[in-house]
């Protein structure tokens, strides 16, 4: 059983001057973006946010579930991903995500948490679809 998922982009014009607007299938989002929102510090959206509210939002999942089967049902998960995006050599590429993650679950050492949270970086379907980024971890618990 494969489970599909959708977003759409609509872009007019070039690189520089141009915009567009990105929309979650399910409607739940809809954003403008523009080179300016992508590489400056303009209004709006840019491809590597929803990439980061993903990884994050699967990466939660993950933890609060692994978790839970061992007994340790967490009452609050926060992730925070950054999504980073540098020049290589003549264009661009996602070199690296930050996972800030903050568990509030009772009944267990730091220790422990932050190895459910390390499995939970590396097995969510969203970090393994990101192999070829450097992903790194922060976790605590509240």
């Amino acid at each position: 059983m494969a489970i599909r998922r959708s977003a759409s982009v609509e872009w007019e014009g070039d690189l520089a001057q141009g915009k567009g607007n990105m929309r979650l299938g399910s409607g739940a989002f809809a954003g403008n973006y523009s080179f300016s929102s992508r590489f400056e510090e303009g209004q709006g959206t840019n491809p590597e946010e929803p990439i980061g509210a993903a990884h994050a939002g699967c990466f939660s999942m993950a933890l609060a579930h692994a978790l839970s089967q061992s007994g340790h049902t967490p009452k609050r998960i926060a992730t925070t991903a950054k999504v980073r995006l540098e020049k290589v050599g003549e264009g661009f590429k996602i070199t690296g995500i930050e996972l800030d993650t903050e568990g509030d679950v009772s009944g267990i050492y730091a220790a422990t948490f932050h190895t459910f949270a390390d499995d939970a970086k590396r097995n969510c379907p969203v970090s393994r679809l990101l192999t070829g980024a450097e992903i790194e971890l922060r976790a605590s618990l509240a």
